[in-house]
């Protein structure tokens, strides 16, 4: 435990560095603009101090889904404890009280799978972990009105520029605006009157956590759930005017059903994940919160090995998800552990805590005594073929957990490679 004190202070000098998805080749395919500043990083036109780690310099065409051999297969035939595996993951958290779940899967080889839990059905606020139910939903609805043509699909998200509006409000996270004529980059909070494209918006939702953006893909695809194949033309006037009309219930219940729906259709409960309320009071104009949100390690673990099967809506759609989540910049709370500098990473972390300050005790951000709740998903992809997933969600109160996470992170990197 030593360790995790040490580490305590390298983490919030990093926490307060973005994470950035999606491959640094990827400006043409999806014209999120940020990469494009990558690429010239990369290339040498644009001098900047910060070394992307080996891990981040995939190709998006390098990208693959590692189950997708297995895509025949149920669930279940996944969830098999491995003897030899459960003893090492157990043997972590030996002492210590269920405020640590976990999930892990090992898919170095894809038809000998080896699985780990413990407390994997303890739910949890899932925090920022909930927007790839978000993200989800939007593919979901994608694919519904272009079920015919994933590249239409990939053109909508690249050439549908939305408004944030009052739904990008409000959010202390900024966002990454990088000018490519003047090859100038500013970092600020969203406003009413930033528009993105629908890629630009999904980026910033997962590369730097933006509620806002959140916000505004959960938006997006509830208009698209109601315009169907009228929403490529659908201008703001006409989706103002439809929230403006439209009972704050029937929004609420239909949004609900958007992004929970779709994780039914995996096999993933109602206990297991959902998503409750949006992500900003802005939303909260329009639309109400509804039965709460938790997230479980199995819910997720469900979702990632479906996501690697190909199983998300489609191949397609499942690829490119998994290319959004693909780090390349600043790593933070577990993705930052040292065991997996040169990995390929897909992550996501989420966190959400609370303060009584009449206790007397010490408290703070991501450092709560009512709740502090720290979640952290990622696939793992060593050089070396060393893969796997894995889904850790937390409640220690009164202490930064992500360096409890980085920690951890090294210990099931080794456990893994014992074999």
């Amino acid at each position: 435990m030593k360790k995790i004190l040490v580490l305590i202070s390298i983490s919030f000098l990093v926490m307060a560095f973005a994470i950035t998805p999606y491959p640094i080749d990827g400006y043409e395919r999806t014209g999120i603009k940020r990469l494009k500043r990558l690429e010239l990083i990369q290339s040498g036109e644009l001098k900047d101090a910060t070394a992307l780690p080996l891990g981040a310099l995939k190709s998006w065409e390098a990208i693959s889904l590692n189950l997708a051999s297995r895509k025949d297969d149920s669930l279940e035939t996944f969830f098999h404890v491995d003897h030899g595996l459960q003893r090492e993951i157990g043997g972590m958290f030996r002492g210590l009280d269920r405020s640590y779940s976990i999930a892990v899967l090992d898919i170095s080889n894809p038809d000998s799978t080896r699985y780990a839990q413990r407390n994997e059905t303890l739910g949890y606020q899932p925090g920022s972990v909930g927007k790839l139910a978000v993200l989800n939903a939007l593919f979901h609805q994608l694919s519904k009105i272009y079920p015919d043509s994933f590249e239409q699909r990939i053109e909508l998200l690249k050439n549908k520029s939305v408004k944030a509006g009052v739904w990008g409000l409000t959010d202390e996270h900024t966002v990454p605006i990088f000018n490519i004529e003047k090859n100038t980059l500013v970092k600020r909070q969203v406003i009413a009157s930033d528009v993105f494209s629908l890629f630009e918006w999904a980026d910033h939702m997962l590369s730097v956590s933006n509620n806002g953006a959140a916000s505004i893909v959960w938006r997006e695809a509830l208009l698209m759930s109601v315009f169907c194949e009228k929403y490529p033309e659908l201008t703001k006037e006409e989706a103002d005017a439809y929230f403006k009309e439209t009972p704050k219930k029937l929004l609420t219940d239909m949004a609900n059903d958007i992004v929970n729906l779709p994780l039914r259709q995996l096999g993933i409960t109602h206990e297991e994940w959902r998503l409750g309320s949006f992500f900003t009071g802005g939303a909260n104009t329009y639309v109400g919160d509804k039965g709460g949100s938790i997230g479980t390690p199995l819910g997720l673990m469900k979702f990632l090995v479906q996501l690697e099967q190909g199983k998300v809506i489609d191949e397609a759609s499942s690829l490119e998800m998994k290319r959004l989540m693909y780090m390349t910049d600043r790593r933070i709370r577990y993705a930052q552990s040292p065991s997996l500098k040169e990995a390929a990473v897909y992550f996501k972390s989420g966190s959400l805590y609370k303060c009584d300050r009449s206790k007397g005790e010490e408290c703070g951000k991501y450092m709560g005594n009512v709740m502090n709740y720290m979640n952290s998903i990622i696939i793992v992809e060593h050089p070396d073929n060393c893969k796997y997933i894995v889904a850790l969600m937390s409640n220690v109160l009164r202490k930064n957990s992500a360096s409890d996470h980085m920690y951890l992170a090294n210990l099931i990197d080794r456990a893994i490679r014992k074999g």
